[in-house]
This record gives C-alpha cells, structure tokens and sequence, in this order.
C-alpha cells in the first residue's frame, strides 16, 4: 500500500496552501498529516476518520482543514493563514484498519516565508 502526497511549495506569510495524499487502495481507518521541521520531531498536524471525525493539533486549529473522499482514497489539507512557523516536510499517513499498522508517505516540503 502506498501513500502519494503533493502540493507543498513557497508561500509568503497569510497565504494558503493545500496538500493532497492519494493511497493505492481503500485500506486505512484513519489518514492524516503529520509534519517534521529540522531538528525537531515529527508531530500531528491533522486526522480524519472514515466516518469523518477530525482531530487537529492546537496550532493549527482554526487555519487548517482536512477532508477525505473515501470514493477516491484521498486525504486533503488546506491550510490558510500560513506562518513561518509551518515550515515543515508534510507527510501524509494512514493507519491500516485491518492490521492496525501505521504507513507514511513520501514528504513534502511546504516554506513560509515572512
């Protein structure tokens, strides 16, 4: 199973963004985004179940929005109001509903600029 993400990029300040993961198959409970900056761990950003409920860390709620289409196996986040401090590699994520094992896509990087 595969986890394809895209739409990372420069942004200045106050603008907008949104990133896209596409799975190979229908397999995941639960998708979201997490998020590394150098040096520091990678953290939870976003999740969303199947059934839509949604879980956002503290910084970015308000400013981002993630949503599924479970017809397409994808998994959204638009994120608005950009600050520098969002400057991280995005990496889109899934958790198996059959065998609970965690999978991680391929990052990408979104820059903030001030």
């Amino acid at each position: 199973v595969q986890l394809q993400a895209s739409g990372g990029g420069l942004v200045q300040a106050g603008g907008s963004l949104r990133l896209s993961c596409a799975a190979s198959r229908s397999v995941f409970s639960i998708m979201g985004w997490y998020r590394q900056a150098p040096g520091e761990q990678r953290n939870l950003v976003a999740t969303i179940t199947g059934g839509g409920s949604t879980n956002y860390a503290d910084s970015v709620k308000g400013r981002f929005t993630i949503s599924r289409d479970n017809a397409k196996n994808t998994v959204n986040l638009q994120m608005n109001s950009l600050k520098p401090e969002d400057t991280a590699v995005y990496v889109c994520y899934g958790r198996n509903a059959i065998d609970f094992r965690d999978y991680w896509g391929q990052g990408t990087l979104v820059t903030v600029s001030s």
